[in-house]
């Protein structure tokens, strides 16, 4: 399976059925999904759980159709259909093994885990049980990608030979308000996470428009100077001093990907994740802030190609404000904020999110969509456990070759196997 699917053309109809989902985690980033979902005419109810009652309650007390479980294991024992793990993001796996093992459909915030052992172990569990697993990857949606799949699989570019994915976020733009708000007294051993085991938001923008997967890959850590006692190893609980990562991939279709994580880049606002793919025909280039098209004409007559500014597609426009950001830091309110694009097909949403809080470049919409359809019906989403494993384990080897001097190491395959 590197076989991406074709997007719904028509909302899910209320008559498909209903469920309940349960939330892990009350933090910041929920809130949108929580939202989205209270709305969604196909969830009928709302639990939320977090290690701190008083966020659940105020969260859920926002909500139209919601309460609260006293924690996870009164969320697991409880009568909902699904979990959706919002918590820190090297929690997620065990969370959502013994989600699965309740009995659940999980969604699950990135990244899927933090081992390939992990990520070994829910796909293992999706396939026993038959439950939905969805990984809520937002580059999956952002409009660049969006349009970058459609015109690939339309054999617009030509081969598309290279391609790049960076996420490209300074600890300085909101990073430091998160952590201190989820991580307590002990935050900075947790702000130290490794850039490459947060790699999706770089890696699912190439794979998820280029129809292929990464087989091995060279990394290149770059030791952090700033001494704040971040990225410190004898204080990060993964001993990592990498605050900057590049990486390159070889792909299985013989062409290679190249992803760029930093955390300490004196890059402001404008597109966190941007993308580039350069075919043989056409290349698309997004920078931080826009977006060209360049096409060459057949044969050798190169002065009549062609450069398009192509940024106009890829502007949200619109978006609600959420009536309670908490105390979400504002540099990180453009994260929560967000319309929608042009090449964002709003037809097979449903109508109820029309006025409904949006986020990450228009994304949040279609990923809280695609779970309950999944969950619903029981058709695979478009991000499901063989897709989430193939944005997230390239990472996971890429820290390994990065400790390891940039060795050259091979990625597992976890694509689905043919049926």
């Amino acid at each position: 399976m590197t076989e991406l699917r074709p997007e719904p053309t028509a909302p899910l109809s209320p008559d498909a059925g209903t469920i309940r989902i349960g939330i892990l985690g009350a933090g910041q980033f929920s809130g949108s999904f929580a939202t989205l979902w209270d709305r969604h005419p196909n969830v009928s109810h709302v639990r939320v759980a977090d290690l701190l009652p008083e966020r659940a309650e105020a969260l859920a007390s926002r909500l139209g159709h919601a309460d609260t479980a006293a924690d996870f294991e009164a969320l697991l024992a409880s009568d909902v259909d699904a979990i959706a793990v919002m918590t820190q993001r090297w929690t997620h796996a065990p969370y959502v093994l013994a989600a699965l093992e309740a009995g659940k459909h999980v969604y699950s915030a990135v990244p899927m885990a933090t081992a390939i052992t992990e990520i070994e172990d829910i796909i293992a569990a999706v396939e026993r049980t038959g439950l939905t697993y969805t990984m809520g990857e937002t580059s999956y949606y952002n409009p660049a990608v969006v349009w970058a799949r459609q015109k690939i699989a339309a054999g617009e570019l030509g081969r598309v030979f290279y391609s790049e994915g960076d996420y490209v976020h300074d600890m300085d733009n909101g990073f430091y308000a998160a952590y201190q708000y989820s991580g307590g007294e002990n935050w900075k051993s947790t702000a130290s996470y490794p850039p490459m085991l947060y790699p999706t938001h770089a890696i699912g923008g190439v794979l998820g428009a280029v129809p292929t997967r990464a087989v091995s890959v060279s990394c290149l850590g770059i030791v952090d100077d700033r001494g704040d006692g971040v990225f410190d190893e004898n204080v990060s609980l993964w001993r990592n001093n990498f605050s900057n990562m590049s990486a390159l991939f070889e792909l299985a279709d013989g062409g290679a990907m190249r992803t760029n994580e930093f955390r300490r880049v004196g890059y402001w606002r404008g597109h966190e994740s941007r993308f580039r793919y350069y075919g043989t025909e056409s290349v698309m280039e997004q920078t931080g802030n826009g977006a060209s098209l360049s096409i060459k004409t057949d044969g050798e007559d190169y002065a009549k190609g062609e450069t398009l500014d192509i940024s106009d597609l890829f502007y949200t426009t619109g978006g609600q404000i959420p009536e309670d950001l908490g105390d979400i830091d504002p540099a990180l309110i453009q994260s929560f904020v967000s319309g929608t694009a042009k090449v964002h097909d709003r037809t097979r949403l449903p109508k109820s999110f029309d006025d409904a809080p949006n986020g990450h470049e228009g994304s949040h919409h279609y990923l809280a969509d695609d779970f309950v359809r999944a969950a619903v019906t029981g058709e695979q989403p478009p991000v499901d456990a063989h897709r989430a494993a193939l944005f997230t384990a390239p990472g996971i080897v890429a820290l390994d070759s990065a400790r390891a001097g940039g060795q050259r190491l091979p990625i597992p395959d976890f694509r689905a196997p043919r049926r």
